[in-house]
């Protein structure tokens, strides 16, 4: 399915409203030739409704909202399509404050051995660009709340440093399938690639890659990976997208926006009331031209030319977009920059005032869900890297850590981890632990202790070694010195 074919598919549901997309269960154990073909009609038509509503989401985001079908019956020559585009801006805060730093695998393990194979796996991640792989999964788990990443070994005409190549598939082509069994482990991951005119299935099952065209299985050959080498990684269970919960509340915003500047222009350009008196088109002409007219009245009657027009109330205009505005921001867990009325407060009481406390609950949130899809990717990744790297990592021995710059409060904290530093009784890893201030605590201490000795090491007294020389004129034992 196309992009233009999902629009105009989710534009023909007049009314719709969208709860996040469809998980795709499947009633099967496992997936071979003999039930491939049935298995993946059920999935594939689960997709192209998730892959209309995905395609609608992402347009939404690029700036295709409904305001610019609008239609007005009355004075339908002015009629304003105004975009506030706030679900851009939502999609921009969430990537840029949840991975603007990229993040880093920390090694689990004091083992000399462990700690290179962890550094040697950031290495390979450095190679694939996944800092910026990972800003595209969370972009599109923030539209569309899904998104996707796929894993496979390195081809022969392509080696290079990394075993291993990763690709961010398009979530409108790509999904995953689950059993019904306790655990919902994956059975089937597909890809949808046009080729030559024609739509090929890319489909990958626990140990076998088929390739399904024009309704049949045209190629099938086994692999030695394991497991479904596509992952996906939902932004929660509803697979909800950060501004589709908002969605009536933007257009709203929308309608306001483009309502106020029709109010506008209507002033500017309203209608002309004659009483008492006509006029021909020449003489309106020239009114337009000339600013004014002479005009006679009928009958005796009192002749006057007025302005039909009714003022728009800005106050309660603007009242009333940014209740909406704030609205939005709230729901969606964003920070607003309204910055409050009062210039007494705290440096808490504007954090918790403007939403950044909110804004950081949800990241360290979408951590967690996040880590469970990079666990799984991870499985494939060390078998592949065990294997073609000589490397003897565990899924065990690594932790993963969002290096988030998270500075408020940071003169509280920083008080806190020198008052328990200061308590004989309290062990320094516990300070860089609880103190809230190190977004890689364990880091931070290894780094603070190694430099902590260095900083000894170098104040400790050094011999001088014309002391022990024989030949030193100036050593008293020699003769030599204070006379």
């Amino acid at each position: 399915m196309t992009e233009a074919e999902a629009v105009r598919r989710v534009a023909m549901m007049d009314g719709r409203h969208m709860f996040g997309r469809t998980r795709i269960v499947l009633d099967y154990s496992a997936i071979d030739s003999s039930n491939l073909l049935e298995a993946f009609g059920k999935a594939l038509a689960i997709h192209e409704k998730n892959a209309a509503e995905i395609a609608y989401l992402w347009r939404y985001y690029k700036g295709d909202q409904p305001i610019l079908n609008r239609v007005k019956l009355v004075r339908p020559e002015i009629n304003n399509k105004i975009v506030m585009n706030v679900a851009n801006e939502i999609v921009s805060f969430k990537v840029g404050y949840q991975v603007g730093e990229p993040i880093q695998y920390i090694s689990r393990s004091d083992d000399e051995s462990v700690m290179k194979g962890v550094l040697l796996l950031n290495d390979y991640m450095f190679t694939e660009e996944k800092a910026a792989q990972d800003q595209e999964v969370v972009e599109w788990q923030t539209i569309c709340g899904t998104a996707y990443r796929m894993v496979l070994p390195d081809r022969e005409w392509e080696a290079d440093e990394c075993p291993f190549e990763m690709y961010t598939p398009d979530p409108m082509d790509t999904f995953v399938a689950y059993t019904t069994d306790l655990g919902n482990r994956p059975i089937m991951g597909c890809i949808c690639q046009q080729k030559a005119g024609q739509t090929e299935y890319s489909i990958y099952t626990e140990n076998m890659f088929y390739v399904i065209r024009g309704g049949e299985v045209v190629s099938s050959e086994p692999h030695a990976y394991g497991m479904v080498p596509i992952f996906e990684y939902p932004a929660n269970r509803a697979r909800l997208g950060a501004f589709e919960i908002v969605l009536p509340l933007l257009d709203m915003l929308n309608n306001v926006t483009s309502n106020r500047m029709d109010g506008v222009e209507q002033e500017i350009q309203a209608f002309l009331k004659f009483i008492n008196c006509d006029i021909d088109p020449e003489q309106f002409k020239a009114l337009k031209e000339m600013g004014g007219i002479k005009v006679k009245s009928v009958d005796g009657q009192k002749a006057d030319v007025d302005v039909v027009k009714t003022d728009l109330n800005q106050s309660q205009t603007q009242t009333l977009k940014d209740d909406i505005y704030q609205s939005i921001l709230t729901i969606c867990g964003v920070p607003n920059r309204n910055g409050g009325s009062s210039t007494s407060d705290t440096g808490s009481a504007v954090i918790y005032r403007d939403g950044w406390e909110t804004a950081e609950s949800r990241a360290k949130d979408f951590e967690h869900v996040f880590k469970r899809s990079e666990k799984q990717m991870l499985k494939l990744v060390l078998r592949i890297c065990n294997e073609l790297a000589d490397t003897n990592l565990k899924l065990s021995n690594i932790d993963m850590k969002f290096t988030r710059r998270n500075y408020e409060n940071i003169q509280s904290k920083s008080q806190v981890l020198c008052q328990m530093l200061a308590q004989a009784k309290i062990h320094p890893k516990l300070a860089f632990a609880h103190c809230g201030l190190f977004s890689d605590a364990e880091g931070a201490y290894e780094m603070s202790e190694r430099y902590y000795k260095e900083q000894l090491a170098s104040l400790e007294p050094q011999d001088d070694p014309d002391d022990n020389n024989p030949n030193n004129p100036n050593d008293p034992d020699n003769g030599g010195g204070a006379e």
